[in-house]
């Protein structure tokens, strides 16, 4: 069992300080566990000082990006997977291949879901350890079902399904029916609506744009279908997290760090909250996307980049994980310590809705990171096409597709 320590005692080794950039230390509600997380490697490790610098999610590329120029570089950056390539070939990312030997790699990490390892791995080396984790979870009103007819023990399973729950409650209850989040942020939803179709965004060979391909294009006519039958808000996402709390809309697609507030909501309101796997494509396979963060180590000192691979390793520990998952809502990527009593079991039992998370973890795919330095406009150019097309006109959605795949190939790189 891997608790995070080394076997060897470090209280004698020399002094090391990690300045550690980290956006969950920037989330009023994640501040605590982040810090608790810290606190108890430093106990564990008093010969490694973590200086933590809280920096929003939305700001810690440009942040690290210039601290690299200023030649001020942290040594351990939490940064989002969408970024993976660019970390890896911008910000000089390390393998952790070349901290360690690829034995001593998979002795630290044996019982870590493959699925999620893979997430922060780039041409065959582990350059992102996977950490604060979620997928897309269909939460459901459980209260609202029965308003409407529905059997809450039985959510939909298809998106012909989830149109069909939609319009009953709709029809049946003064609330939305649904609402598919993911239209704007990051893309890693409609990467999984598209995949989930049997499409991708990117060429195995990372050279050629594919979100205006028919699969992409039937995927996002689906979700733009859902809105004009009724079946589907018009809402912003913002607008439908507020809606969802005060129980005003019947099924929400996305992120699952959102459970522990929508608990919240759910007993403050008096309705049930209940939560299901991410609905699939008639016929197909489902093919969830993760949200979330992975560390990097970006230091070029061999004593910080053997103290900083401590830190992931405790980090994403047994121990690391409870604390994770507990107390900052992410999913556990040690799936054996939910059965765990010294971990997770007891915390499991009082949380059921963690399982559809968990169970997605057996067929989760990769977030695709788009390659070069214009990763981000290659982004928020299908971003802005989904938004567009899923209220345009349905004739519109394939030329609003295509067109956006073809702007965005021009900036491959």
């Amino acid at each position: 069992m891997n608790n995070g320590q080394s076997s060897a005692g470090s209280s004698s080794d020399e002094q090391v300080t990690l300045s550690f950039y980290s956006y969950n230390l920037a989330i009023a509600s994640q501040i605590a566990g982040t810090e608790k997380l810290i606190s108890e490697f430093e106990e564990a490790y008093p010969h490694i000082k973590i200086e933590a610098v809280p920096i929003p999610s939305t700001d810690i590329n440009a942040k690290v990006q210039a601290d690299i120029v200023a030649g001020t570089t942290p040594d351990i950056a939490q940064l989002v997977f969408d970024g993976l390539d660019f970390a890896v070939n911008n910000f000089n990312a390390k393998p952790l291949e070349d901290i360690v030997s690829a034995e001593q790699l998979a002795a630290d990490f044996e019982g870590f879901s493959p699925n999620g390892l893979s997430l922060g791995q780039l041409d065959g080396k582990t350059y992102g350890l996977p950490f604060t984790f979620s997928t897309p979870v269909l939460f459901y009103n459980a209260t609202l079902f029965e308003e409407a007819g529905l059997d809450p023990k039985q959510p939909p399973a298809t998106w012909a399904e989830a149109k069909e729950y939609g319009l009953q409650i709709a029809r049946n209850t003064a609330a939305e029916g649904m609402h598919v989040g993911g239209a704007a942020g990051n893309d890693w939803i409609i990467q999984g609506l598209i995949g989930s179709n049997g499409g991708k965004v990117l060429s195995d060979d990372r050279k050629t744009i594919l979100f205006g391909e028919d699969e992409a294009i039937e995927a996002i006519a689906m979700w733009q279908d859902l809105i004009h039958s009724g079946a589907n808000s018009k809402m912003n996402d913002n607008e439908a997290i507020e809606a969802f709390s005060q129980g005003k809309i019947g099924m929400f697609l996305f992120t699952s760090a959102l459970q522990s507030a929508f608990v919240a909501s759910s007993e403050a309101g008096g309705w049930e909250l209940q939560a299901a796997k991410m609905p699939a494509f008639e016929g197909k396979p489902t093919a969830p996307v993760n949200s979330g963060s992975a560390l990097f180590i970006l230091s070029d000192d061999t004593a910080k980049q053997q103290a900083a691979y401590e830190f992931l390793k405790f980090a994403t520990s047994e121990r690391g994980y409870t604390i994770i998952t507990s107390e900052l809502g992410y999913l556990p990527l040690r799936p054996s310590i939910v059965d765990d009593p010294q971990y997770l079991k007891e915390w499991v039992e009082k949380n059921p809705l963690v399982q559809p998370n968990l169970e997605q973890l057996d067929h989760l795919q990769q977030w695709v990171s788009y390659p070069g330095p214009n990763w981000r406009q290659i982004e928020n150019i299908l971003l802005d096409a989904v938004a567009k097309a899923i209220l345009s006109d349905a004739s519109e959605v394939e030329g609003i597709m295509r067109d956006a795949q073809q702007r965005a190939q021009s900036l491959v790189q």
